[in-house]
Order: C-alpha cells, then sequence, then structure tokens
C-alpha cells in the first residue's frame, strides 16, 4: 500500500482528491495520512468525505475512516468491478460540487468508463471554482485532450444552504492526447454572471465593474451576460473567461458574500483573469492543476505556459508523481512559467 503524506507542500485537499482519483485508475491501494494538515480546520470536509465515497462506490473500493474531520483514510479500489451507470451525491450542506466533480470526472473517463451523475450542494462557493469556470473553462480544455463530459446547472447552490443540483454525463476517454500550449492567440473575454435571490441591480453593478476595471487595463470586451435562477439562499457569482477550441483557456471568478460589494465581486473576477492575461499565457493557475492528473497518464511529453507556478501545482505534481511515476518540471520563461509533464501511460 502507497502512503500519501497529506501534509506535503501547500497541505490541502487536493492531495487526497487526485490520490483517490489515481487509485481508482490504477488499481493502486493508498493510504492518505495527515490530510489537509496545512488548513485551519483540517481533516476531511464533507465534499472531500462525498467525492472519496463516490469514487469509491464506482471502483467498489474498500475505504477505512471515511468520516468528516479524519485526518488519514485507505483507500482499496477494485477497477475491474467497476459499477458505474447511473450516481446520486447529496453533501447535505454547501459543499463544493465542482471539487466533487473534478474528483469523479477524470477517475470515470481515464478508465475507459462512463457515468451520468448528479450532485446536489454547493455550485458557487469560496476556495472553490465556480460551477460556470467547470462548464466554461475545464470542460473545452478536457475536451482538447479527449476527455468530454457535459454539465448541466440545474439549481445554483450558495452557502449557508447549498440545495444546488448539477446533473454531469461524463464519457469514456479511450484515448489522451499530449498537450502542448505554450502561446496564446488574443480573444476577447467574456463575462458571466450569476444572481439567485438578489435584485437585478446587483448583476448590473458586477457587470459594469468588471467592464470598468478590463477598459482601464486596457481590454475590450464585447460579449457578456447575466442570468437570474433559482437557489435556496440568496448568492452571486461571475466569471470573466478568454477560451476557444484550442486555446487559450483562462479565467477568473468571484462570488458574491454579505460583506462584498457587487462592485468588489466584478473586480475580484477580473484581478483573477488579468494574471494570467495580461502575461500573454494561454493556462490560468487553476487549470494548471487539473491538467496535471490527465497529462501524467499520456503516451508523450505535454507543456503548457503559467503566469504563476503555485504551491498547490507543485504539491498535486509531486503526488501524481509518486503514484504514477511520472516525470514533470516547471521552468521559468519571460515573466511566466513552462509546466513540462512526460507522462507515464500505465496500460503499456
Amino acid at each position: 500500500m502507497l502512503t500519501i503524506d497529506g501534509a506535503y507542500g501547500e497541505g490541502g485537499g487536493q492531495i487526497l482528491r487526485s490520490a483517490v482519483t489515481l487509485s481508482a485508475i490504477t488499481g493502486k491501494s493508498i493510504e492518505v495520512i495527515n490530510i489537509r494538515a496545512k488548513r485551519h480546520n483540517p481533516g476531511l470536509r464533507p465534499q472531500h468525505m462525498h467525492a472519496t465515497r463516490a469514487v469509491a462506490e464506482i471502483f467498489s473500493a474498500r475505504v477505512e475512516n471515511l468520516k468528516v474531520g479524519a485526518e488519514w483514510i485507505r483507500f482499496v479500489p477494485k477497477p475491474d468491478n467497476y459499477e458505474g451507470g447511473e450516481l446520486r451525491i447529496d453533501t447535505g450542506t454547501a459543499g463544493s460540487i465542482p471539487m466533487i466533480l473534478q474528483t469523479i470526472i477524470p477517475a470515470v473517463a481515464l478508465s475507459g468508463k462512463s457515468l451520468s451523475v448528479q450532485v446536489t450542494g454547493g455550485t458557487d462557493v469560496k476556495m472553490s471554482p465556480t460551477a460556470d469556470y467547470l462548464r466554461f473553462i475545464m470542460h473545452n480544455a478536457y475536451k482538447n485532450i479527449g476527455i468530454n463530459f457535459s454539465l448541466n446547472i440545474l439549481k445554483r447552490g450558495y452557502y449557508p444552504k447549498g440545495g444546488g443540483v448539477i446533473q454531469a454525463e461524463i464519457s469514456p476517454c479511450k484515448n489522451i492526447s499530449p498537450f502542448d500550449l505554450l502561446n496564446r492567440r488574443n480573444i476577447e473575454p467574456k463575462i458571466a454572471s450569476v444572481c439567485c435571490q438578489l435584485p437585478k441591480s446587483v448583476a448590473e453593478r458586477q457587470i459594469s465593474s468588471a467592464l470598468l476595471r478590463l477598459e482601464r487595463r486596457g481590454v475590450r470586451c464585447n460579449f457578456y451576460s447575466s442570468s437570474f435562477e433559482s437557489s435556496l439562499s440568496p448568492g452571486t457569482s461571475i466569471l470573466v473567461y478568454s477560451e476557444s477550441d484550442f486555446g487559450p483557456y483562462i479565467g477568473g471568478d468571484s462570488i458574491g458574500a454579505r460583506d462584498k460589494s457587487a462592485e468588489k465581486v466584478g473586480e475580484e473576477a477580473v484581478q483573477n483573469f488579468i494574471e494570467s492575461y495580461e502575461v500573454n499565457v494561454p493556462i490560468d493557475r487553476f487549470l494548471a492543476d487539473m491538467l496535471v492528473i490527465p497529462l501524467s497518464l499520456t503516451k508523450g511529453k505535454s507543456r503548457y505556459r503559467i503566469g504563476i507556478a503555485t504551491e498547490h501545482l507543485k504539491t498535486n505534481l509531486h503526488v501524481v508523481s509518486q503514484i504514477v511515476g511520472c516525470k514533470y518540471q516547471i521552468e521559468p520563461a519571460e515573466k511566466s512559467y513552462i509546466v513540462t509533464i512526460e507522462g507515464s501511460r500505465l496500460s503499456e
């Protein structure tokens, strides 16, 4: 059994998610210790527990010590006993649906399986990508390398009540393509704003603030939309993004909060977007993490350029290399960094 130290590097939940995903794909049994050791509330949170439980159910895995607050788990999968088809997950909280889907989608697709899954919880919550980020950025980037999934946001879910619902359809990935994306085409950004149980003026102020901040940075934006959807708790989110079928894939999102003005929400999203856009890179810091698992399993070498090499990314690369034996490096390059991953195709 392979032991993964959850306190390594940035010591967050990504270590657990990556370890469980790759355990399911490779059939390797793992023990993750010191889970989220460097967070102020260490141990398993509800979204980590539900994601792990879902992968365990799909792959008929045996899991020890799976409970909220647990500082260690053991995960023993049986990939040949895959029980896909349909699955429903209810966090019972505003636990992050995007975080759960980040775990399930590569595990299922890279095992050559399919799954229809409905997840209930938080669609747009703190410390997590928004549902729209997955729908517009992760989806298109994954499609480029051969992983296909669709997301249907049936209901939004915000803190504290959650209750959001996303239906995901995951297709089997027969072949992962190496990825080489060092240069960025200049694609004009778009803005997607969502409001629930809040005045229409909130969405308008968010978009106006984002447009003004972009204009001040010399960036044009002629494509923006606002939607008013249902939810149990009032909430709002916004995504500023630039993408096409073959890149770039960069986005910046922000979540509303009781003590945060609509203008601040719009400005924050632009700031998250601009950090990649202004240094002319094709991949943002969040997608950089999401690409590690699939590219670690390709046949061949992949490269992509990013603006910021986060501790999150460095930790994820280290953990994934421990499990599958891929090689990687991060090199500085003209106010940016080039990430290289030499995949280890396990079936060969």
